[in-house]
């Protein structure tokens, strides 16, 4: 490529710019949690992007929406990350896992770390695909399970002092993890690095269903197969493994939309974005697309009062000091 902006440069620039503002939102979270429990009488509204770490909460609460028209009161803003990564997989590939998710971010580095220490290897397809399919168990199994919920249960479930505080139980997750929690994150560290984004490609359920909506979506990748001088490189540098040089179009729900295929191709024009395989449009596209799809949606979430919960202080104090001190 000739211009000096890459798709690496600018994919891992939106990912540190968005891992940044999730530090942020976790900061501003804490400070929402002190005058929750008491610990301080100077309020900090909850940051409502805080509930972008809740997804099946947010599936929860679109099954609901989808079912009675209403839209979820308890997490609000969740719900609408939720559509909007959504809309986003599948207008611009699964761009949510390669511009904006922070795990993802961290994912990437490790497997950066694997190719300079020699491993970030795929198994074989006799070991790859039937762990593929894990992700793939783990999403049926929570659709099934809350798609299958009748309408009393799932408004129970919603209205629960579990989901209520759920997004605190998740931050004390991560700020006081169990000895067996740590191993488990070690073991995932060590996987990451020998595997190739072992997380995300065979753990992630979240990846999962973006994957599924993304192969639906109408933007791919598409190889001039005239130009192509089966070099390899494309293959070599996607993420997810995929061979490239074999496809003539790749709607793989493995494809993240980071472009690093087409940075890498030697030959101009032979690897680009298009739409249904047919019109090219520019790989600068799918990253802005992502990010301008969740800007989008969070003015409109603000617009309409969709994004901050409508209950009262006195009430959201009440619910989380209580409920935090079973913890």
């Amino acid at each position: 490529m000739n211009t000096s902006i890459t798709p690496t440069r600018f994919r891992l620039a939106v990912q540190a710019v968005f891992t940044l503002f999730c530090i942020y939102v976790g900061l501003r979270f804490v400070a929402f949690l002190a005058w929750a429990v008491g610990t301080t009488e100077v309020f900090t509204p909850k940051p409502g992007a805080v509930e972008g770490f809740l997804p099946i909460s947010a599936l929860l609460g679109l099954r609901r929406l989808l079912t009675t028209g209403q839209w979820d009161s308890v997490h609000p803003a969740g719900l609408a990350i939720f559509i909007a990564v959504l809309l986003m997989a599948f207008l611009f590939r699964k761009g949510f896992c390669g511009y904006i998710c922070p795990v993802g971010f961290l994912s990437g580095l490790l497997e950066r770390l694997g190719r300079r220490m020699g491993l970030g290897v795929i198994p074989p397809k006799l070991i790859d695909l039937p762990l593929t399919g894990l992700k793939y168990l783990l999403l049926g199994g929570f659709l099934f399970a809350i798609f299958s919920m009748d309408t009393r249960s799932l408004e129970s479930f919603i209205s629960s002092p579990f989901n209520l505080v759920s997004d605190a139980k998740m931050l004390h997750f991560f700020m006081k993890p169990t000895l067996l929690s740590l191993l488990a994150i070690g073991v995932l560290v060590v996987l990451n690095v020998v595997i190739r984004n072992f997380w995300c490609r065979y753990l992630c359920p979240y990846g999962a269903l973006l994957g599924l909506f993304s192969w639906a979506g109408p933007s791919c990748i598409r190889r001039n197969t005239t130009t192509c001088i089966d070099c390899g490189k494309c293959a070599k540098a996607c993420p997810a493994g995929i061979t490239v040089q074999t496809k003539k179009v790749v709607r793989s729900p493995e494809c993240i939309g980071c472009g690093e295929c087409v940075g890498v191709c030697p030959i101009d024009d032979c690897l680009g974005f298009s739409l249904n395989g047919r019109k090219r449009i520019p790989w600068l596209t799918i990253g802005i697309g992502c990010v301008a799809t969740l800007l989008l949606v969070w003015g409109l979430a603000r617009m309409t009062g969709h994004w901050d919960s409508t209950m009262p202080k006195d009430m959201i104090r009440n619910i989380y000091s209580t409920m935090l001190e079973k913890i």
